[in-house]
């Protein structure tokens, strides 16, 4: 006797149903217990799930299973290249990526006008050192309304990607597989981005050299001095390139922005599709680092560091987007696992990464967080 259909019952006879929907039928033989089997076939795909009456767990374990197992599949950031349907969205955002390590070059031989600052500061009544700061000062203006503008660039190349690779009909694993160039671009952004922020974090010049030239500049407006670079970065450019350095990740905070502007601005787009689709790259890259036959087929030892980088940068983005954050119980990234494969690196090459999970994500210090992850950040 069934308790949950009140009567013995035959398995139904079942038919094939239509693609994307369900056919029930109710295997009642078992006394006392109610089994019901759901076939979905989806894409050609047929997955069964076995639900009992009052065990619903099952059903999330076993969709959480298919959902990691989704992951398990090479993405070639060596060598991917676009196919025909990719192109015309890869060859917009690779005229950005072409000046990424140009800009990544430029910021690391910053080196700022703190000597010449300061020598003006000290001695406000010498003219000469007055225009030998201002001299000095100028061009490192010009370099930071670059890098500013290249954030702007960047944005855009993000929103299209974004815009491909969380479309329908297809998944965001399905899109990750199918569109391996755009998921390899997808991955250079976050790759770039977390290493100008790196640089930009140590180096305190930047700011100082852009406060001492709003301030001379308003300065020399209120005197009414011509004011040299001032056509170059105008009042409205140089208040939003103040709110860009005063962030302390601001090509982060870019494109966490512009990832929530994206979901904002398509909400025929489940938001699912865009966190779906960052929660699944940084599950490509866990698997692959801790996969040695996925880690044996990369050729170049900067591809290791390269996917911790990108890894870290997806979870970081996730945790600024995702209304809970990647840390929660209810994360759709194992963020145990990602820790781990850190920690199983040479200290001193991950340290760095370590540091941006512990101080640029958002919900780390939230009560949601388990003890254990926090444990793990210590």
């Amino acid at each position: 006797m069934c308790f949950c259909c009140s009567k013995f019952s035959k398995p139904e006879a079942y038919k094939p149903a239509p693609v994307g929907n369900y056919k029930q039928a109710s295997l009642c033989q078992i006394p006392g217990l109610c089994l019901k089997l759901f076939l979905l076939e989806l894409n050609d795909v047929a997955i069964f799930i076995f639900r009992f009456a009052g065990m619903g767990n099952l059903i999330k374990v076993l969709t959480r299973d298919i959902d990691h197992n989704a992951a398990h599949f090479f993405l070639d950031f060596e060598n991917a290249q676009p196919t025909e349907s990719e192109k015309e969205i890869y060859n917009q955002v690779n005229v950005v990526l072409k000046d990424a390590e140009g800009i990544l070059e430029d910021l690391q031989s910053y080196r700022g006008a703190g000597h010449e600052i300061r020598e003006a500061i000290q001695h406000p009544a010498d003219e000469k050192l007055q225009e030998k700061a201002w001299g000095a000062v100028v061009p490192l203006v010009g370099k930071l309304k670059k890098f500013y503008e290249f954030s702007q660039r960047l944005e855009a190349a993000l929103r299209g990607l974004l815009g491909a690779l969380t479309s329908t009909p297809y998944s965001p694993t399905q899109h990750l597989e199918r569109e391996q160039a755009l998921a390899k671009q997808f991955a250079e952004i976050l790759h770039f981005t977390l290493r100008f922020d790196e640089l930009k974090m140590t180096n305190p010049a930047i700011q100082n050299d852009f406060s001492y030239y709003r301030r001379t500049l308003s300065r020399m407006r209120i005197n009414n001095v011509p004011a040299e670079g001032e056509n170059e970065v105008n009042n409205e450019l140089a208040n939003r390139m103040s709110l860009f350095y005063a962030e302390a990740t601001p090509m982060l905070k870019t494109l966490s922005d512009a990832t929530t502007k994206f979901v904002s601005e398509n909400k025929n787009l489940p938001i699912e599709n865009t966190t779906d689709c960052l929660s699944t790259m940084a599950s490509v890259c866990r698997v692959m680092l801790e996969t040695p036959e996925y880690r044996s087929r990369f050729t170049n030892e900067e591809t290791v560091s390269f996917c911790l980088r990108v890894m870290v940068g997806v979870i970081i983005l996730y945790d600024h987007v995702h209304p809970v954050g990647a840390f929660a119980k209810t994360s759709k990234i194992d963020m145990k696992g990602c820790i781990k494969v850190l920690k199983d690196q040479p200290p001193n090459s991950v340290e760095g990464l370590l540091n941006a999970l512990r101080y640029t994500t958002k919900h780390l210090n939230d009560e949601t967080t388990s003890k254990q992850i926090k444990s793990m950040l210590q």
